[in-house]
């Protein structure tokens, strides 16, 4: 586990900048002299550490950890949910106290950084996800698609339907989400062109009566597997409908019913930013952080399909054959999954 760390919350912002840093900072150690033989990261969180955007990130900082790239003990503190001014005065903090080589804020946070990263050019800031500006330099942009993934659940619904209907739950219609939606439906078409979709929006990060909601409507005309983007399983568990988890592996939340998810993995951009932030601090290399999103594919390991927990027994065997056929394509290079950030639109 990562060293314990003193943990930001919203109640902190109403104490003085004094007694905050003091009380958040003491006993870290000073800015280093020297060789770098530590890796400290401040994180800045978007929501809690059990949703799967921040929690797939938290694992790829374990085994960063485990791993101690050049040698560098790894370590991390977090924020509670944060957003606009009170992220901004977060990172601020981190900034200022001296105990943080690396900033990373997991979400759209790029207008806070931009008030930054040319204040503390040692630090090393990173922003995640679609909505962020790419400003260089010392902020790099880590970016993350899973819709190779989402192609193949598409597939494994396009086999098994009976109905000749799925569907799919979004939370909003963004670049990273539409990516997923849209290369799931196209996985369902190439192996049933005359598959019917059903999408819809929750229009939020969270809300799981809109989400049940949407899934139910979708499964009264028909649907009979679901692409929840938006983590409330509850009415495939009542209708016993297979559904499809996304961006971590959600098959705890509802195991007789999640047969797989489109999974993230960080571990090469958690790697990328250890290898940027040593060259920087260990050889003196300039920071050259992306402008433009930079993602890693399923064949790099950026992305990954979860593992069915038993639940292929109410897929057919040569279902499961292919989708590890059509995995196996994916991953060398013979079948290209398409890129379509467009709204997805029903069928």
């Amino acid at each position: 586990m990562p060293k314990t760390l003193p943990v930001i919350t919203r109640r902190d912002f109403t104490i003085g900048a004094g007694l905050l840093l003091a009380s958040l900072f003491a006993g870290l150690p000073a800015a280093r002299a020297e060789a770098p033989k530590q890796l400290r990261i401040g994180l800045i969180l978007a929501s809690g550490v059990e949703n799967g955007w921040e929690a797939t990130l938290l694992a790829a900082l374990e085994r960063l950890k485990a791993a101690s790239p050049h040698g560098l003990e790894v370590s991390w503190k977090t924020s509670d949910p944060l957003w606009g001014d009170e992220a901004g005065e977060a990172m601020r903090l981190y900034a200022e106290s001296g105990a943080f080589d690396v900033i990373w804020a997991h979400s759209t946070y790029s207008d806070q950084v931009k008030a930054l990263k040319d204040e503390y050019p040692e630090i090393l800031f990173v922003v995640s996800g679609s909505g962020n500006e790419g400003l260089g330099g010392n902020q790099y942009w880590a970016y993350k698609r899973v819709h190779e993934a989402a192609f193949l659940l598409g597939a494994i619904a396009g086999l098994s339907t009976k109905t000749g209907v799925i569907g799919a739950v979004g939370t909003f219609p963004a670049d990273d989400v539409n990516d997923s939606l849209n290369a799931y439906f196209a996985g369902a078409r190439l192996v049933r062109p005359d598959v019917k979709t059903k999408v819809a929006f929750v229009q939020s990060w969270y809300d799981p009566p809109k989400a049940a909601q949407l899934a139910e409507a979708q499964m009264a005309e028909g649907a009979d597997f679901i692409y929840q983007l938006a983590a409330n399983f509850q009415p495939c568990v009542e209708k016993d409908i297979l559904c499809f988890g996304n961006f971590a592996d959600e098959n705890a939340a509802a195991p007789g019913v999640v047969v797989s998810s489109s999974v993230a993995v960080w571990d090469p951009d958690v790697a990328r930013i250890a290898d940027a932030w040593w060259a920087h601090a260990a050889e003196g290399k300039p920071y050259d952080g992306n402008t433009a999103p930079l993602w890693y594919s399923l064949a790099e390991g950026g992305a990954a399909l979860a593992p069915y927990h038993g639940l292929d027994a109410k897929l057919s065997p040569e279902t499961v054959k292919k989708i590890e056929e059509l995995k196996a394509k994916i991953i060398d290079g013979s079948l290209k999954v398409p890129l379509d950030v467009s709204e997805p639109k029903a069928s």
